[in-house]
């Protein structure tokens, strides 16, 4: 990785991609009806759904819209119940893969995720064959001109976040999962809003991945984020810069 850390290693392709992704207002919209479903539909009584909507902002998503997700959530007027399903398995090179989902039909949502697997050279296993070489973590991302990178520290510091990364594309806080609103809900108040934030997987150590085997992962990794009913996905692969910057173009 040439000096760059692991999360700027995997970032970097996760930003890249969120930003040419056209479904990605449907995928928020899902998250905002579902945390609106899952709890109150007031976000000062729903850290969920107040995620949900920091996330919906960040996109520059249309209030109306994120309002009107809200509403179909907590009166659950449109008739569709999604569940929340996690699959694992290996992709190319070995790369450990976790994938996030909300589906109406678990069915469907099972074989698209298998049929992307065996095309493009990988294996979906049973939940928990790869979750162990990940750890979950809270996380709030700023954008860098929020903070300086020393009051970004110790505001996460005194908040009770185990760890800062700052650099010159923003700062990404991480905790522990029971942490996360309490971490996240100090920075809010000091910093403002956040772009991002949320639980996700972190790999406890990177697989190294050549050229070829990077560019079937990537067409892999596209394929499950391209899903309608997949949320996110983690992996714990290790590109070298220049490819990254290659196959993100």
């Amino acid at each position: 990785m040439a000096g760059h850390s692991q999360f700027k290693n995997i970032m970097y392709r996760k930003g890249a991609q969120d930003a040419k992704r056209a479904k990605i207002f449907a995928k928020l919209i899902r998250e905002v009806t579902v945390a609106a479903r899952s709890g109150l539909p007031d976000p000062n009584m729903n850290p969920r759904l107040r995620s949900a909507i920091a996330a919906a902002r960040a996109a520059n998503m249309p209030k109306d819209n994120v309002e009107r997700a809200i509403n179909r959530g907590a009166g659950g007027g449109d008739g569709v119940n999604y569940e929340e399903v996690r699959y694992e398995g290996y992709g190319p090179g070995g790369v450990a893969v976790i994938v996030e989902a909300l589906t109406d039909n678990r069915n469907r949502t099972a074989a698209e995720i298998r049929a992307a697997f065996t095309k493009y050279g990988g294996n979906l296993g049973e939940t928990g064959s790869v979750n162990f070489m990940f750890d979950r973590i809270g996380q709030v991302r700023y954008a860098a001109g929020a903070s300086s990178a020393d009051d970004m520290f110790e505001a996460a510091l005194e908040a009770g976040a185990n760890d800062v990364e700052s650099d010159a594309d923003g700062h990404q806080v991480t905790c522990e999962p029971d942490d996360f609103s309490a971490v996240r809900d100090a920075l809010e108040e000091r910093f403002g809003d956040a772009q991002g934030a949320g639980l996700d997987w972190r790999p406890k150590n990177t697989v190294p991945v050549d050229d070829h085997s990077a560019e079937t992962l990537f067409k892999l990794l596209d394929i499950l984020e391209d899903n309608d009913d997949v949320q996110r996905v983690a992996a714990n692969f290790e590109v070298a810069d220049d490819v990254m910057e290659r196959l993100s173009a």
